[in-house]
């Protein structure tokens, strides 16, 4: 079984996602989304008075294990599912998961700005973030061990970075470990030395994003797909959904719902 094997929809029908007292519904999941799934609740709040959606994070891990579990929430993942994952749905549900696109990310790695260093290819990002390179001046910067820093196994950016730059390979043993985006970003502000991702939404003083291959992490650079790091900010739920669940997926990819991801700083499906 293989994430190909996931429905990608814009059309549902099918099961509920809601509270378990029926009252509303429950996203839960990536960090990477959490501020734009709070501003995409508050929105459809507005326009659906008497509705309720309620936001929670934890991570894109936390959000399909509760998939798993049974929980009748809306999954958000920076990632997609993994063969396990769909297995273990498909073993409990007869179903392979649905997946519903809400937005494209440049996934940002992002260095202290007194660091000189502003372009790194994959293969040095490879090194550094596996332990290979540990000193800035193997890269073009001055002579200081490297500070790497990166988010935990249960965080979809974690998984998407190590898979797509790592080759699958782990992190350097000596990486510091951070919980939270904001987090990472506050490590980076903090040490000259340090070097973290995260999505291109975020943003902090002091913190820079550096180009990858020379390609900048800028949704233009997204839209011509040329980012190396481009990655779908994305829902799942165990099947397709009816009721209020379908209405907020459905308004997520409404442009009223697109705007919003614009306004986060993730970029839209399709222009308004």
């Amino acid at each position: 079984m293989v994430l190909s094997a996931l429905v990608v929809v814009g059309v549902w029908f099918g099961c509920v996602a809601t509270s378990p007292t029926g009252e509303g519904v429950i996203v839960i999941g990536s960090d990477t989304m959490l501020e734009l799934n709070r501003r995409l609740a508050a929105g459809f709040m507005r326009t659906h008075p008497g509705d309720k959606v309620e936001v929670e994070g934890g991570g894109s891990g936390t959000g399909i294990q509760a998939l798993i579990e049974g929980r009748e929430v809306i999954s958000a993942a920076s990632r997609p599912m993994s063969s396990p994952e769909v297995a273990a749905i498909h073993d409990r549900f007869g179903t392979l998961g649905v997946r519903f696109l809400i937005a494209q990310d440049a996934l940002s790695v992002w260095v202290n700005e007194a660091n000189p260093v502003r372009d790194l290819s994959l293969d040095q990002l490879r090194g550094i973030f596996a332990g290979s390179i540990d000193d800035w001046s193997n890269v073009g910067g001055a002579v200081l061990e490297i500070t790497v820093i990166v988010r935990p196994p249960n965080s979809g950016t974690h998984r998407f970075f190590r898979d797509h730059v790592l080759g699958g390979a782990p992190y350097a043993p000596h990486a510091t470990t951070l919980t939270t985006t904001r987090a990472v970003l506050s490590g980076v502000a903090e040490d000259p030395a340090a070097i973290g991702y995260g999505g291109h939404a975020y943003f902090l003083e002091g913190v820079v994003p550096i180009a990858v291959d020379g390609v900048a992490p800028t949704l233009e650079e997204v839209g011509r797909g040329r980012y190396p790091l481009t990655r779908y900010l994305a829902f799942y739920t165990t099947e397709p959904p009816i009721g209020l669940a379908s209405q907020f997926i459905d308004w997520c990819l409404s442009t009223e719902g697109q705007r919003v991801v614009a306004e986060v700083g993730y970029m839209p499906l399709w222009k308004n």
